[in-house]
């Protein structure tokens, strides 16, 4: 099979974040594609849990300085990097103190959601994008692992599809076992106008519930996987009834596990 340029976007990969079925996966298949011999790139929030000196973090200071606007509020946008010696991959972090210095990833100590959560979200998506273009490397497929990277495939489609680098990539996205329980900020909508986005669909995110965000995200991307048992059912079968390429849950511990995801890659 042809060597591909895949970019993962994800919310959580382990070691950085405890084991969990999607840090698990995250980490597995990036280190299974790369063996493929697929070119790829991996990025993760830098939430301030991550132990910055036990993984070895460190920043790249060509990568980092750019503010970006959110809510006419500068934020500025740090990128750090670490390594997986056992998998022979290296992570990118994107880091800004004032949305990721929490010690805490999505949720408070009495496990409420951050109320400026979709903030994160659309700061996360612009820093991976930014630093690709600072990369100046042209990923064929981005692979949205999480709800956190849920607002990837709206700025892939409608904000930066002129660009030369994202042109032509194809946009996959997982659907896990991922729920957030209450609606993200009501004026998540309005931000993401503000970000250059016109489109009707937008008003499917009037009440941004987890159902409605993914609603609205599978109507954006090239293809779905199923990357959990545990996947909301609602979503997948609205995916099934999308008509798009579709990859059904694949359990990984079986051995034809990350070769099915290559070939449903080759076949998009």
């Amino acid at each position: 099979m042809a060597s591909r340029k895949i970019l993962y976007v994800c919310q959580e990969i382990m070691p950085y974040l405890p084991e969990t079925e999607l840090s698990a996966l995250s980490r597995h298949l990036a280190q299974a594609m790369q063996e493929h011999g697929n070119e790829i790139r991996t990025f993760m929030p830098r939430y301030g849990c991550v132990n910055e000196r036990r993984n070895q973090l460190h920043e790249v200071i060509r990568l980092s300085g750019m503010n970006l606007i959110i809510d006419d509020n500068d934020h500025q946008l740090i990128i750090k990097v670490a390594s997986i010696p056992s998998a022979r991959i290296q992570i990118y972090f994107i880091d800004n103190d004032d949305y990721f210095a929490r010690k805490a990833a999505l949720t408070d100590a009495e496990g409420e959601e951050f109320a400026d959560n979709d903030e994160r979200a659309i700061f996360f998506a612009r820093g991976v994008l930014e630093t690709v273009k600072k990369l100046n490397w042209t990923p064929s497929i981005v692979h949205c692992m999480g709800w956190m990277s849920a607002v990837m495939p709206i700025y892939l489609k409608k904000v930066f599809n002129d660009d030369p680098l994202f042109r032509d990539v194809k946009v996959v996205v997982s659907l896990c076992d991922d729920r957030f329980t209450k609606p993200l900020d009501a004026a998540f909508k309005n931000r993401i106008a503000n970000e250059g986005v016109v489109d009707e669909k937008l008003e499917e995110l009037t009440l941004p519930s987890y159902e409605n965000l993914y609603r609205f995200v599978i109507d954006y991307a090239d293809g779905i996987i199923v990357s959990s048992a545990a996947a909301d059912p609602a979503l997948v079968e609205y995916a099934r009834q999308s008509g798009k390429p579709m990859l059904e849950y694949q359990d990984p511990a079986s051995p034809e596990c990350f070769d099915n995801y290559d070939s449903f890659y080759e076949n998009l």
